[in-house]
């Protein structure tokens, strides 16, 4: 998997949510979303998906007290909720009081009841095993799911433009392919082309003698892994 790819993508999918926040739910974003947040994409999301559609990131939600509580991660898609928790060993876990760590379990089952699938990946299995979690999110989402990637009928470059496209507020252009896919400028517009001949795009402005930028056409089907 193409991890230039992964940071631009990363990049842009922060930069929407940032755009859309305010307040607390801003502020917990930016300080939420740190190194092993950030780790879990890169070693087990991406790698396994290679995509962050429907993956919102210091997802709020009511807690049981009342109170707001944020989730490391929240994949929304359909009828399906699944809140995803890092959890790392250190001197804050271990220095809890018994209360505090009773309350954590009170938290998921308040979640569970309220029709969230609960995971919960431990911080040093994303370092030391992440394909463990790769193959177990798979393993999930093609349950819930279905392999959905496999009916598209797109060889792995085309989906990785879909993608791309799919975590842009914009039209893409051939620069966008290039710079991301780090690939040529022929290469990027043949890429486009198949998938505009697929019916997958189609071209974005009123210009007729030459296309310089292509959107998702309303009937493509969404991305799920």
């Amino acid at each position: 998997m193409d991890m230039s790819t992964f940071e631009v993508t990363h990049k842009q999918w922060l930069e929407h949510y940032t755009r859309q926040r305010k307040g607390e739910s801003l502020r917990r974003l930016k300080e939420g979303h740190a190194h092993a947040e950030q780790l879990m994409l890169r070693n087990v999301w991406w790698p396994a998906f290679g995509h962050l559609a429907n993956l919102h990131p210091e997802y709020e939600v009511k807690d049981f007290s009342e109170g707001y509580r944020y989730l490391d991660f929240a994949f929304v898609k359909k009828y399906v909720r699944i809140a995803i928790e890092v959890d790392g060993y250190g001197p804050h876990v271990r220095n809890i009081s018994r209360r505090q760590f009773s309350d954590q379990w009170v938290r998921q089952m308040h979640l569970t009841n309220d029709g969230w699938i609960v995971v919960r990946i431990a911080y040093d299995d994303i370092e030391q095993r992440p394909r463990l979690w790769q193959q177990l999110l798979q393993q999930m989402m093609g349950r819930l799911f279905g392999d959905s990637s496999l009916e598209a009928g797109l060889t792995a470059q085309e989906r990785d433009v879909v993608r791309l496209m799919q975590q842009l507020d914009r039209p893409i252009q051939i620069r966008d392919i290039s710079d991301a896919l780090q690939c040529g400028y022929k290469s990027s517009r043949n890429r486009l082309r198949v998938l505009e001949e697929r019916g997958w795009l189609q071209p974005a402005g009123r210009g007729t003698q030459r296309i310089h930028s292509w959107r998702l056409t309303p009937t493509a089907k969404p991305f799920i892994l």
